[in-house]
């Protein structure tokens, strides 16, 4: 019940890095030279062809926090333009965000888009980023399903606030809105296009099932004339340019803002495997179950005594994740007796933390029935 954590490798990914594994051993510089072009080729081709957008539109990381940083530390923000985000990101964010301020000096402002995450709602939350943007917002930081109570932002109406906002702004001063989507990526049925966000940074190693150090970032074309790259990349390796001369404006931004050195090459190549199992199960079946799972738990979270359900109840507000607590307990003891029952469950690390459990993919009806059960044993109902 941890798929939101670090998922173990499916048997298609396992076999695809160990393919690559063998030929890097055998002989790593060959395997390098001779398969580079193609391989990263196919693994944003796979993007694409799961998420949407164009080839040129990602960019490829190790992680979500590692696409937070390159993104948040290459924005170049005017004198006098703020930061929008809210009370509720994770950890990455904040520490990404606080490192951009004090290389630009420009304004945080944080906001709570609820009260109550139990009973977030859309058109709340939508208004409380409407009456928080203002002329010198240039950028707006949100995260698609929070970790911290398992409450879904509904981006494409936050997009249409952002849209607004921009209507009658130079593209400078335009809000940028970037989205931390890794905890709706591989469960929701939509594509980039539906969010469209500025920015989506998102690791492939949770819902994805993608191989561990495997993660991209998005840009739209206004997003990616807004950032400079922080790390060389090593897309000079395999994408057609003229080294002599270094014209950087024939070059795709995504690709400079690839950060480059020597990867776990055997993982990002093998992450078309992760996506051709979603796109071979199909999108809305995966949507479909881990959404009926959810509810399962949900539904059965809500109806037990001492225990307090976090996550809203309807898919349209929630995800994969459900956050919860034992009246009288600490979150953290709830998530080691849960463990000692060998249903792996953790604590929300937040200042206000909960206990979290995360029906998956690879979690059946019956796994879900098991943990309720172990719930209400440890709430003693």
């Amino acid at each position: 019940m941890s798929g939101f954590f670090l998922t173990c490798h499916p048997k298609p990914v396992a076999d695809e890095i160990e393919k690559h594994r063998r030929g890097l051993d055998a002989n790593p510089f060959m395997y390098i030279e001779e398969n580079v072009g193609e391989l990263e080729k196919a693994v944003r081709q796979s993007v694409v062809d799961y998420f949407g957008g164009n080839f040129d539109d990602y960019a490829m990381t190790d992680s979500t926090t590692m696409g937070l940083g390159t993104v948040y530390n290459g924005l170049q923000l005017k004198p006098g333009q703020e930061v929008l985000t809210t009370e509720h990101d994770h950890w990455s964010t904040m520490r990404s965000l606080d490192f951009m301020t004090q290389r630009t000096g420009a304004k945080i402002n944080r906001i709570a888009l609820y009260d109550d995450p139990a009973f977030a709602n859309p058109d709340e939350i939508v208004s409380r980023i409407r009456k928080a943007i203002t002329p010198k917002t240039r950028v707006l930081a949100v995260t698609w399903v929070h970790s911290s109570w398992g409450v879904k932002l509904p981006i494409g109406a936050i997009a249409d606030v952002v849209a607004e906002a921009n209507r009658n702004r130079s593209e400078a001063d335009h809000t940028l809105l970037c989205v931390d989507g890794v905890h709706g990526f591989g469960i929701e049925d939509v594509t980039i296009p539906d969010l469209r966000a500025d920015f989506f940074m998102a690791g492939c190693h949770k819902w994805i099932f993608g191989p561990r150090g495997t993660g991209l970032i998005y840009g739209s074309p206004k997003g990616w004339k807004a950032v400079i790259p922080t790390i060389p990349d090593f897309d000079v390796m395999w994408r057609p340019f003229d080294m002599m001369t270094w014209d950087e404006s024939k070059f795709p931004k995504a690709g400079m803002m690839t950060p480059g050195g020597f990867h776990s090459f055997e993982h990002r190549w093998a992450l078309p495997a992760a996506f051709n199992l979603h796109q071979q199960i199909g999108k809305p079946r995966v949507a479909a179950r881990i959404h009926q799972l959810n509810t399962q738990c949900k539904e059965g979270l809500s109806g037990m005594n001492k225990v307090r359900l976090w996550t809203p109840k309807s898919s349209e507000m929630s995800a994969g994740i459900v956050c919860f607590d034992i009246e009288g307990m600490n979150p953290g003891d709830v998530a080691k007796k849960l463990q000692a029952k060998r249903i792996i469950a953790s604590e929300s690390p937040y200042r206000t933390s909960c206990a979290r459990v995360a029906p998956s993919l690879l979690t059946m009806p019956e796994d879900v029935d098991a943990t309720l059960r172990a719930i209400r044993d440890i709430a003693g109902t």
